[in-house]
C-alpha cells in the first residue's frame, strides 16, 4: 500500500498545532510531550447509583443538583447525569465537559470518602461557567463536602 498523497501530508501538517502553540499548563507530561490530566474515580456501576438515590442527601439550585453519601472508601468518586432535557447528544457532552472541568477545579477541597451525582438541570445548558462554578461551590458548601 502507497503512503498518502503529498497533498494530504500537507493538509494534515497544516491542521496538527506546533508544540509551542500548545502552551504550558501546569501538568505534568508524559514521554512524547502529552499533558497528564489525573482522573478522578467515577460512578459507573447502577448499584452505586442506586445507593446514592437510597440513603444519599441531596442539595439543589436552579442549576444542578447534588446527590451525595459518605462513604469508607480512601477516594471520592462522581457521577454526572445530563438527562435529555438538556438537549441533543451534542449538548450533554458539552455539559459533562464543563462540569468534569469544575469538579478537576475543586478536586483538592473535596474530602474522601464521598459518591457524589451531579445532575444538570435544563437551565444549566445555556449557563455561564462562572455561574455553574458558583452553582456548584453552593451545593458543596450547603452539603457539608467542601467549598
Amino acid at each position: 500500500m502507497a503512503s498518502a498523497p503529498a497533498w494530504l501530508r500537507k493538509a494534515v501538517g497544516v491542521c496538527l498545532p506546533d508544540d509551542a502553540r500548545r502552551g504550558a499548563s501546569g501538568s505534568p507530561s508524559d514521554a512524547n510531550g502529552a499533558h497528564i490530566v489525573p482522573a478522578f474515580p467515577m460512578l459507573r456501576r447502577k448499584a452505586d447509583f442506586d445507593a446514592l438515590g437510597r440513603r444519599g442527601t441531596a442539595r439543589s439550585s436552579r442549576l444542578l443538583v447534588l446527590r451525595s453519601l459518605r462513604t469508607e472508601r480512601p477516594e471520592t468518586r462522581v457521577g454526572l447525569s445530563t438527562p435529555r432535557s438538556l438537549g441533543g447528544a451534542v449538548q450533554r457532552n458539552r455539559i459533562r465537559r464543563r462540569l468534569r472541568e469544575l469538579i478537576r477545579e475543586r478536586r483538592g477541597s473535596i474530602g474522601t470518602g464521598w459518591d457524589l451525582l451531579l445532575i444538570a438541570r435544563p437551565e444549566a445548558a445555556t449557563a455561564s461557567h462562572a455561574e455553574l462554578r458558583a452553582a456548584l461551590g453552593s451545593l458543596l458548601e450547603r452539603s457539608g463536602i467542601g467549598g
